[in-house]
């Protein structure tokens, strides 16, 4: 079985935990509780091939943003999540996107999937379609709307996530063994 993990990063309160949450505990976390640092680990297939996905929820406020390069270095793939609910946070995605760029090589292909939460509060939704579509476009990356109150779309968004690891990170091939050989130094 393949391992992989993800980084969750985005703005304080756009809903990293509770994506994360339902992804991992197939809960809905309804109150808010400002998260440090959770890590989270689950089994899943993907096209028919079994993975572990290793998920890191991370802190969202600002006093915490300092670690955002440590786990950059070391995240293999990215859920960069906003809420459609919240226009400026979506510039905290684009901050965390360059960012990522930056650490891991403006080259670099990263694995990164966007994600815009609480797509069932449609009365407060503050992020069009267009806009989505637009960036999608300039930044080639895939783009999810989800709901973690009504489990929409959270599954793909990470199933989309490994296999652009698996894509990336192939596996390393298995040393053959001399069987039936004895070696005597």
């Amino acid at each position: 079985m393949r391992e992989f993990n993800a980084v969750v990063l985005g703005a304080g309160g756009v809903g990293k935990s509770a994506l994360t949450c339902r992804f991992v505990k197939d809960v809905f976390v309804e109150t808010y509780d400002p998260t440090i640092e959770e890590e989270y680990s689950r089994e899943l297939v993907v096209d028919g091939v079994w993975s572990r996905l290793e998920v890191l929820d991370t802190a969202g406020a600002e006093q915490f943003t300092a670690f955002n390069e440590v786990y950059i270095k070391s995240g293999m793939g990215f859920i960069l999540v906003f809420s459609l609910t919240q226009e400026a946070t979506l510039r905290e995605v684009d901050n965390l996107r360059r960012q990522i760029y930056r650490v891991k090589g403006a080259n670099a292909r990263v694995p990164m999937v966007v994600v815009g939460t609480k797509s069932d509060l449609t009365t407060e939704r503050e992020v069009s379609k267009s806009i989505i579509e637009r960036l999608a476009a300039a930044w080639n990356l895939p783009f999810y709307e989800t709901s973690a109150k009504k489990n929409w779309h959270i599954n793909d968004v990470f199933e989309d996530l490994v296999r652009q690891m698996r894509d990336r990170y192939p596996p390393k091939p298995n040393r053959k063994k001399d069987k039936g050989k004895c070696i005597i130094m």
